[in-house]
């Protein structure tokens, strides 16, 4: 890298001598290099080449050789060297040395998902093809400045026409532009445009009015701090003082440019579904106080009764859905008479709609069209997710009409089933949050939810006897279920006044609930494509039910020993989704429990019982394969959780798991012999050579007086499940053998070395007494301190302050006799 960066030095420090292909070759050559760092110096090195128009001539060449190369690393691996090479295409198009067609890969990268990357991409695009930086060619709208906002949000509107089809799409482009394009914040240029009041553009098409729309609407919430990108990190956003004034004064720009052309835009779009959403939510996003002080009050309620109007000339869940957002938001937020008159235009809204139900009910008694009750109850339903609104006779009425008429269509049944529940909802929340509850209401409440209960099984049965209900509605059911036994758990009530309300569902009905849950997982994927277009997909799908399901065992609903095991043994059936929600169940569990071991095992008898159910049913060969294959993965994924350290930890529950198993085994020899070596074996291994040679003899025990020679291949498994354990014993004592065989290398104090005859300078007849003394007091001293080589240093350390105090008192003795 270094040799690298200094080429590049010289290169740029002394043209005459270095710029030349015999040089430049090797930062060409280094933009495939392994290690990430070499690349990103090569390309720093040649974007100071380029930076330099005197340079660009002598580069022809090997910009012709490379320049497919530069492009591709745009995509690189390593996050710094693909920003950087999107820097020097940028210098190659500032020179027009490569044509637009070789583009096309980088302009994908708009939507990739870090965003360094999509920022710098984002501001390619906007030199490039909006400011139009790079090129020498006149504006395609002659005769006007091109670099007016007209003419940049024209050439945006070109870029978005590519993700017309897919909103998301389009805001990941206008996300990453956002950040260099002035005009995105030109509230009154793009407003003249949508309302075709702009000379310069003239009248726009319906397909550039809505990428407009969505530009405005993402602009905006940009401009006030907003994500608008969907994220996985939901960590609350923290900004410093001088953004949080940045976002004011633009939350202040955005209501004065608004203010008297948003009635307009309303009127102009409210009718189109499309459109009408985001322009309705842009009164979220705006200062609501300046329309009193810009004595504007009259185009403030024109809004409001133009939401109010949108809210019932729409039926599609996202119109419906903001225009209730709107409303709200207008009658919390605003202040005075213009708070009063948006709440008085709230409760005309709550009270028409509920005209209109009535209606509605009325004619489908008559015998006419359903569409008409079912649009309404949309609208209900959206409107009773953010307050209350039905009141106990209309509760009635919706009971009665689903009671009296079982053969509505589908989707009208479930708007009429989950009506209920936000009742029933809202209802226990006033309740709870009541100082003091009246028998009266409690009473109530309590017919109310039952009544539920009585239409949620009729409809639970149907399902299960006669299949006429499509999915929709069978997971309509399961949720719905889910919600308000964990709602009306006994353990929320218990020891309290509300005591009464504590409710517990029946075994038969739990059965019921996780029979139609296991169907619904089973749901194949086609048929989940198939509901693709409806606008509830998110809230209707399999992991709606895996969910519902899991917060049943994690609220203490029902027991976990029953429910837990059954959804347990799904983990690995149902595609990724299902299985990191039966995951974060197990991760639940395990902080709750002291010991899962009983719901692991159960779980693998659950799976081993669908493979013997497929076996005895004669379901055909890759049924049975295909069961026993998933018993085998969901046992490796189990035992897999003994990672490591956790084998010693858990090590009690690894062994209740293996030695349950054998005796699950052997209640049916040989019969269920299989069950030990695919649900098992993967257990087994994770434990000890102690444990395991425990397990053998145990085993072994038990078939020592069997005559395994009847039934070979029913035995099979029990031999092989031994042989794996053996070949496991034998393959710790190598690991263990090679260690012990490896010389490792003495550290601390070194080896003392051995006790060798002194050598007497004088004869011993010569030898003072003195000298017997010290002769005599050392060989004690070394024997008696004498220290093991495998000592511990600090043995080490303490013989050697033992020696120091001999020779202390040694000295004094001397003294003394002197």
């Amino acid at each position: 890298m270094s040799c690298i960066q200094s080429l590049g030095i010289w290169i740029s420090s002394y043209p005459s001598l270095f710029l030349q292909d015999l040089y430049l070759k090797y930062l060409g050559w280094t933009l495939n290099d392994k290690a990430a760092g070499v690349r990103k110096a090569s390309l720093l090195a040649l974007r100071k080449l380029y930076e330099m128009d005197e340079n660009v001539p002598t580069l022809g060449l090997f910009t012709e050789r490379f320049s497919n190369r530069m492009i591709e690393m745009a995509d690189d691996v390593d996050l710094s060297a693909a920003v950087c090479a999107i820097g020097l295409v940028k210098q190659l198009l500032r020179h027009q040395l490569i044509p637009d067609d070789d583009l096309g890969p980088l302009y994908d990268l708009l939507i990739d998902q870090p965003q360094e990357i999509r920022r710098a991409i984002g501001e390619l695009v906007y030199d490039h093809l909006i400011a139009q930086k790079f090129n020498s060619s006149p504006s395609s709208l002659t005769g006007h400045d091109d670099s007016s906002s007209e003419i940049h949000i024209f050439r945006m509107l070109q870029i978005l026409r590519e993700f017309s089809t897919d909103p998301i799409l389009s805001v990941y482009v206008i996300d990453d532009v956002w950040e260099y394009m002035k005009a995105m914040k030109d509230w009154k240029c793009i407003i003249s445009m949508l309302l075709d009041q702009n000379p310069r553009t003239g009248s726009t098409s319906d397909e550039d009015s809505t990428n407009l729309v969505r530009l405005l609407f993402a602009s905006i919430r940009k401009a006030v701090g907003e994500k608008i990108i969907p994220s996985t990190d939901n960590r609350k956003q923290y900004h410093s003082k001088a953004q949080r004034e940045m976002f004011e004064n633009n939350r202040k720009d955005i209501t004065v440019a608004m203010m008297k052309n948003y009635p307009q835009l309303l009127r102009k779009f409210m009718a189109d579904k499309a459109k009408v959403s985001s322009l309705v939510e842009i009164v979220m996003f705006m200062k609501l106080e300046l329309y009193s002080l810009k004595r504007q009050e009259q185009s403030f309620k024109a809004a409001v009764r133009l939401i109010k109007d949108a809210f019932f000339m729409n039926g599609e869940k996202e119109a419906l859905r903001s225009c209730v957002k709107a409303i709200t938001f207008c009658a919390s937020e605003s202040k005075g008479e213009l708070q009063d008159f948006s709440r008085g235009k709230l409760k005309d809204l709550e009270d028409t709609l509920l005209d209109k139900l009535t209606s509605a009910i009325k004619e489908v008694k008559d015998g006419n069209d359903e569409y008409s009750l079912l649009v309404n109850l949309k609208r209900l339903y959206e409107l009773q997710l953010l307050k209350p609104v039905l009141g106990e006779s209309m509760y009635d009425e919706l009971a009665m009409t689903l009671h009296d008429f079982r053969n509505m269509d589908e989707e009208v049944i479930c708007f009429l089933l989950m009506n209920m529940h936000m009742y029933v909802v809202w209802s226990l929340h006033s309740v709870v949050n009541c100082e003091t509850v009246s028998e009266a209401s409690l009473s109530s409440l309590i017919s109310k939810r039952d009544i539920l209960f009585a239409e949620l099984s009729y409809f639970l049965n149907g399902v299960e006897e006669s299949r006429k209900y499509g999915n929709q509605l069978s997971l309509r059911i399961c949720t719905l279920l889910a919600e308000e036994w964990c709602l009306f758990r006994k353990s929320t009530f218990n020891s309290s006044k509300l005591e009464m309300l504590g409710y517990c569902p029946e075994g038969v009905i739990l059965k019921k609930f996780w029979k139609l849950s296991e169907e619904i997982f089973n749901t194949s994927d086609e048929t989940d494509e198939e509901d693709e277009n409806k606008e509830y997909v998110a809230e209707t799908n399999r992991d709606v039910a895996a969910i519902a399901a899991c917060k049943l065992v994690t609220c203490d609903v029902v027991p976990k020993d029953y429910l837990g095991p059954e959804i347990i043994s799904h983990l690995v059936m149902h595609g990724p989704s299902v299985t990191e929600v039966i995951k974060n169940l197990i991760t639940c569990l395990r902080k709750t429990e002291d010991d899962i071991s009983n719901i692991y095992m159960e779980s693998l008898k659950r799976g081993y019982q669908r493979y013997e159910s497929e076996l005895s049913s004669d379901g055909g060969e890759s049924r049975v394969e295909k069961c026993l294959q998933v018993c085998r993965e969901l046992a490796g994924r189990l035992s897999g959780m003994y990672m490591g350290a956790a084998r010693n930890k858990h090590r009690l529950e690894i062994l209740s798991v293996v030695k349950e198993g054998v005796e699950f085994a052997f209640r049916d020899a040989p019969k269920q012999m299989l069950f030990l070596e695919v649900a098992i074996l993967p257990f087994a291994t994770r434990l000890s050579v102690p444990d395991i040679i425990d397990i053998k003899r145990e085993v072994q025990g038990r078939i020592v007086h069997v005559n395994t020679d009847e039934d070979p291949s029913g035995w099979r498994p029990c031999f092989t499940f031994l042989e794996t354990l053996e070949e496991k014993c034998l393959k710790t004592e190598d690991v263990q053998d090679d260690k012990e065989g490896v010389a490792v290398k003495r550290r601390g104090r070194p080896k003392k070395r051995a006790e060798t005859e002194r050598k007497r300078l004088f004869d011993e007849q010569s030898g003072s007494d003195e000298d017997e003394s010290i002769s005599g007091g050392s060989d004690k001293e070394d024997k008696g301190d004498f220290v093991d080589e495998d000592a511990p240093l600090i043995e080490t350390i303490r013989s050697a302050a033992r020696r120091r105090a001999l020779r202390g008192e040694r000295a004094d003795n001397r003294e003394r006799s002197k």
